[in-house]
């Protein structure tokens, strides 16, 4: 499968994660991040998953489908992604349509065309777990090789998303900045896209963001929206 050979260095994702004004913010630029470096020809769809305390979950999705994917788990209070969160383990689903222990999670997301799941843990610490959740919709996409990178690539986030939690309360900001706040993310998530794309600095990526905003008269958030639609990876907010 083709893949991105662009690693987001150290210095990059915490160049991220201090600028993102939330946690969920920052796992949006992670979601965005990971489904940008793991897809192939046919774009994967990458949530990150994370429970505090037993508490509430957060969710950061690289698409709209990769949202609807792992809510519908939620329903269930069951599925292969929350198994790889709570269980600590990876968990592979070749072929969907055909397995018998996630049947009725296959039925419930039939008309999503997703043919083979796999979820990694990212280890994280004490009171918090956390998984990166990757969708395709066509077979084979799971192969060893591919299985070995998206587990490197959740070992990768693993000490970044400590610093998260350590920095990050939960939920700090009040409802009437919900609004400003998801506007920001999705510049933020298009900046950490473009900084991966071009091996550049935060701010140089930003430069290249406020050009395009400039030259074609539109607004940072509409130019971020088109970078990240560009992408194949779609934007879509924490829950």
């Amino acid at each position: 499968m083709a893949q991105s050979d662009a690693v987001p260095s150290a210095e990059q994702l915490q160049d991220l994660l201090l600028e993102s004004p939330g946690f969920t913010e920052f796992l949006l630029g992670l979601a965005t991040i990971s489904a940008s470096l793991l897809g192939g020809d046919s774009p994967m769809l990458c949530a990150i998953t994370v429970e505090r305390n037993g508490g509430p979950t957060t969710v950061a999705s690289s698409t709209e489908a990769a949202r609807r994917l792992d809510e519908k788990q939620y329903e269930f209070d069951d599925g292969p992604c929350l198994t790889a969160l709570r269980e600590q383990r990876t968990v592979l689903i070749p072929d969907l349509p055909s397995d018998e222990q996630w049947r009725h999670y296959a039925q419930a997301i039939s008309s999503e065309g997703i043919r083979t799941i796999m979820a990694a843990p990212i280890h994280t610490e004490d009171g918090a777990k956390a998984a990166l959740n990757c969708y395709s919709t066509e077979l084979g996409t799971f192969d060893p090789a591919t299985v070995a990178r998206v587990e490197a690539h959740a070992g990768s986030l693993s000490r970044i998303l400590r610093l998260a939690l350590r920095l990050h309360a939960e939920d700090p900001y009040p409802e009437h900045l919900r609004s400003a706040l998801r506007s920001r993310a999705i510049t933020d998530a298009a900046i950490a896209l473009v900084m991966v794309q071009n091996r550049c600095s935060r701010d140089a990526a930003l430069r290249l963001i406020q050009l395009a905003s400039r030259d074609s008269n539109k607004r940072l958030h509409e130019i971020a929206s088109d970078i990240l639609d560009r992408a194949g990876t779609g934007h879509q907010e924490g829950r």
